[in-house]
């Protein structure tokens, strides 16, 4: 039977002042630690941009102990292990997930890579060409790309409108002292914190600690404060010959621990957040325009906004967008009934509990609201304070955030420019 431990999870300083956080689920078989940094593309600079992503593709090129990629992959490999790392605005993470048998040596590997990378500037330069086909492989993908020229849209030429990846001639430029001076920088026990979820031995903690203990302090960068100000409507095109124009539709709205932030997470799945949803349903069951349809909202620390996506036919592409403006201004003027408020809520109460059955998923919850918010929140905690919404809030928020001035655009077609009124 697994058993999750909804308690409060303690956060632990060790004795190098590094952050460490332990979730037992009994009953299964697994374990997963991840290492979750306090620093994304929002720290860096016009001339270093892309460099937190392309660190972490280098910290699994090879230590003195694992000399190179397939050193360390193999030996995952063996263990059956599943791992990766990823880059957002605000973290970057980095993690492994084994049989908890494995555990061990899956600590003893992540802290290898991170404290005792070469940067072989041969596997630099080998890496530039991994990463310029990433950045080819999102620019072909709509569906993808979309979200990060929406962020362009909204924010603008400053390091929140920047994409995480970075530009193609930044990477051609990096050389191996920019990603040691960026690692000296924004890597540090201060902003740092692991955590280990899953079938959990006594001494994890330990291991840790003995394993972390030459991580230190760094000489941090904070990021700068984001820019905002908005008293137009804003369209963002990015010309490209596709069958399907490609459309993001949003408005800014808020941070993490604001107390409209559970109101707004409710509103996101009421609007496009299942298939019942409220433009899933009007427009791919009863206009037959779109396959995928999504709203979703993003929290940072400093900034946030609901955006709605959908993929449609390219002579209907006005169409859709007065659809999707016409239910945002449909939850402003009438209150959500209270049968569908019961059933988002229980769908995000089912959804929660499956997303807890894996360690992996235990690990990220815990490392990002750590991050994000400085303190803990159990999912328990999480899933109690959304089902405290009221349709009145929902209204209520509603009416803040859908307004003229404050919408935001962002489209991929084959267009030059699109003569377009947004309003509410």
């Amino acid at each position: 039977m697994l058993i999750i431990n909804n308690n409060m999870p303690k956060i632990q300083k060790l004795k190098n002042g590094l952050r460490y956080v332990g979730v037992p689920i009994k009953g299964t078989k697994t374990a997963t630690i991840l290492v979750m940094v306090g620093t994304g593309s929002k720290y860096e600079n016009k001339n270093n941009n892309g460099i937190s992503h392309f660190l972490e593709h280098m910290f699994f090129k090879g230590t003195k102990k694992r000399p190179n990629t397939l050193a360390i992959s193999g030996e995952l490999d063996s263990m059956g292990a599943e791992f990766n790392a990823f880059t957002a605005k605000e973290y970057t993470g980095y993690w492994i997930k084994v049989d908890s048998d494995k555990l061990e040596s899956a600590i003893d590997i992540v802290s290898d890579i991170l404290l005792n990378s070469r940067f072989n500037m041969k596997e630099i330069e080998k890496e530039k060409g991994v990463i310029i086909e990433e950045i080819n492989m999102y620019r072909d993908n709509p569906m993808m790309f979309i979200e990060d020229l929406f962020e362009e849209c909204l924010y603008g030429d400053q390091p929140a409108g920047w994409d995480t990846i970075g530009t193609k001639k930044n990477i051609l430029r990096f050389k191996r002292k920019d990603f040691i001076d960026y690692l000296k920088s924004q890597y540090g026990v201060d902003n740092t914190i692991v955590c280990v979820a899953g079938n959990l031995k006594k001494r994890v903690k330990k291991q840790v600690e003995k394993n972390f203990k030459k991580l230190d302090g760094a000489k941090f960068k904070d990021k700068k404060a984001v820019q905002e100000k908005q008293d137009t409507p804003k369209i963002k095109i990015h010309y490209k010959k596709t069958d399907q124009a490609h459309l993001s539709l949003g408005v800014r709205a808020f941070p993490v621990n604001h107390k409209d932030e559970y109101i707004l997470k409710i509103l996101s799945i009421i609007l496009g957040g299942s298939m019942s949803s409220r433009l899933f349903t009007e427009l791919r069951e009863r206009r037959g325009m779109a396959y995928y349809v999504r709203t979703q909202a993003e929290f940072y620390t400093d900034t946030g906004y609901l955006s709605t996506q959908a993929g449609v036919p390219v002579k209907k592409l006005e169409e859709a967008i007065k659809t999707i403006l016409n239910e945002y201004k449909k939850v402003t003027t009438k209150l959500v009934s209270e049968k569908e408020l019961q059933r988002v809520k229980d769908l995000f109460k089912g959804r929660m509990a499956i997303f807890q059955e894996a360690s992996d998923n235990v690990a990220s919850w815990h490392g990002r609201h750590i991050i994000l918010r400085g303190k803990a929140i159990t999912p328990d905690e999480f899933i109690k304070k959304v089902l405290a919404v009221k349709a009145k809030d929902i209204q209520r928020v509603a009416k803040e955030i859908f307004v003229n001035e404050g919408l935001n655009l962002a489209v991929i077609g084959p267009y030059r420019k699109l003569d377009l009124r947004l309003k509410v």
